[in-house]
């Protein structure tokens, strides 16, 4: 079994009522190489975890799975891109973006503007220290 199935089934993850929505999250991130539940960390005020994840050929590349009856946004995915390039010294400029949603058996891409994920990144490093500030008794 493929790492990223068995990572999910150990996980315990939720799965939509149909199951053609995560075979296909599942086979696109085989098809991508993608690395399973990824957790991205900028620091202890703010992170999370990408169901899946690479960056290869100068190509970040995000998918989410969604399980809800609520149809998803793509602003948790563009902070998850926000993150990574904080966390690896990237910049949003010199890259391609591409982010997924699996959500209804089927899929929603945006490829964002790398200055989308620029402003992302300003704002959480600009709350990142507020934070700070408030734990200190500062603010």
């Amino acid at each position: 079994m493929h790492e990223y199935a068995a990572t999910a089934i150990r996980l315990k993850r939720k799965q939509p009522k149909t199951k053609e929505t995560v075979c296909m999250h599942i086979n696109d991130a085989i098809g991508f190489r993608m690395e399973p539940e990824v957790v991205l960390k900028y620091s202890l005020n703010c992170f999370g975890t990408a169901d899946a994840i690479c960056f290869r050929n100068k190509t970040l590349r995000i998918h989410d799975l969604k399980t809800g009856e609520s149809p998803a946004k793509m602003d948790q995915l563009m902070i998850y891109a926000a993150l990574y390039c904080l966390e690896y010294d990237v910049n949003p400029c010199d890259i391609k973006t591409v982010l997924r949603i699996y959500q209804f058996n089927n899929f929603m891409e945006y490829e964002p503007e790398p200055n989308e994920i620029k402003e992302i990144m300003d704002i959480i490093i600009e709350f990142d220290g507020v934070i700070d500030q408030v734990k200190r008794g500062e603010i």
